[in-house]
């Protein structure tokens, strides 16, 4: 199957792999110098069931010497605590720095057993396995992992580049619907960014990625880590440019925190997206049909444009500076020239911020 590489220095980096099982896994693992070493599956309890079993067969021409550490699925256990009971087991497990971590999960597993594997004995090596669409186009890919802090989201992480991305794109076909598009907010938000053809791709094969025709699929997710591969290697450590694919997510973070989490991460991306083009045109840099379509074009992949009549926008418009991409007490805000063209701007005003987030209550 295909591949492409992620660039981290001159002369290191990792690839990203895109296949349809698992078989490959191992063959990778070993060529990365991992034959006959520990390896640690670190997975939640919604995806561990469905495919722990698997990954273990999978690994038996590497390795035998397998353990896994599952913790209970879900937003809520992205902390410190869930991370310390990690830690324990990896002790117990007598993981040392030469042994491999392998996520094998979604956003959260990948965010929490990267930030464990960088702290854990000062850093071990780890490979994302992603198994979410959100996961394979977004969160395995540029090291940045992480955990919740009381009501911040993130807000204790640290950069650790994977050795590998394996995805096994038939894994999709278990997520429920409400996942899926969950994962599709990431993905329209790469062509708003920086592929305006890609976004009207997107657009006119809704039917099929729907349906999620393998192959449809297979030329999206790679599109979009192409985008994403282009934007962190040229920034790995979000000094800059990297900082354009947090597109929609300022609102969108305080929309998830003021929902308790209630919604998906990908749903409050479109939310936050939407208020963002709205700002965006109402300073002119989109035309009215082009705001609305964006906005309207959700709908298809089964994302919400809308909050509750009852929203409390100055409660949201609050959560909004508790978010860790300030700069210098401002916050830095995506906004977009053009479809496909972002840019970092630090002087969006309280006023604009609670007249994008009105736009979505109707």
């Amino acid at each position: 199957m295909e591949s492409i590489f992620v660039k981290t220095s001159s002369d290191t980096g990792y690839d990203i792999m895109f296949e349809r099982d698992f078989k490959a896994l191992s063959g990778a693992i070993e060529k990365l110098g991992f034959k006959d070493r520990k390896i640690v599956i670190i997975s939640d309890s919604n995806v561990f069931p469905l495919y722990g079993e698997a990954v273990i067969k999978a690994l038996e021409p590497v390795t035998t010497d397998v353990y896994n550490i599952v913790f209970a699925a879900g937003e809520e256990n992205k902390n410190l605590d869930t991370v310390k009971e990690i830690y324990k087991a990896l002790i117990e497990y007598k993981a040392d720095r030469k042994d491999l971590i392998i996520a094998l999960g979604g956003g959260v597993v990948g965010d929490m057993a990267g930030y464990a594997s960088a702290t854990y004995l000062r850093g071990i090596d780890f490979i994302q396995v992603p198994t979410t669409l959100l996961s394979c186009t977004d969160s395995s890919i540029g090291g940045k992992t992480g955990v919740d802090f009381d009501e911040y989201k993130n807000m204790v992480g640290a950069f650790h580049m994977p050795r590998l991305v394996f995805m096994n794109l038939a894994t999709l076909s278990t997520l429920d619907d409400r996942e899926f598009a969950s994962g599709m907010g990431e993905v329209i938000k790469h062509g708003l960014i920086k592929d305006a053809a890609y976004y009207e791709w997107l657009i006119n094969n809704f039917n099929e990625i729907n349906d999620r025709e393998l192959d449809t699929l297979s030329h999206m997710i790679k599109r979009s880590c192409e985008i994403k591969r282009d934007v962190v290697e040229q920034d790995p450590t979000e000094k800059g440019e990297r900082a354009l694919l947090n597109f929609g997510h300022t609102i969108g973070h305080a929309i998830e925190k003021y929902m308790d989490f209630k919604l998906r991460h990908g749903e409050c991306v479109a939310l936050g997206t939407i208020a963002a083009c709205y700002i965006s045109y109402k300073r002119q840099m989109l035309s009215t049909e082009e705001n609305y379509e964006i906005r309207d074009m959700f709908v298809p992949f089964g994302l919400p444009i809308t909050l509750p009549d009852d929203t409390n926008v100055e409660e949201i418009l609050k959560l909004t500076k508790s978010d860790k991409k300030m700069d210098g007490g401002r916050i830095r805000f995506i906004l977009l020239k053009d479809v496909g063209k972002a840019y970092i701007e630090t002087g969006v005003t309280d006023e604009e911020i609670i007249e994008g987030i009105r736009q979505l209550i109707i």
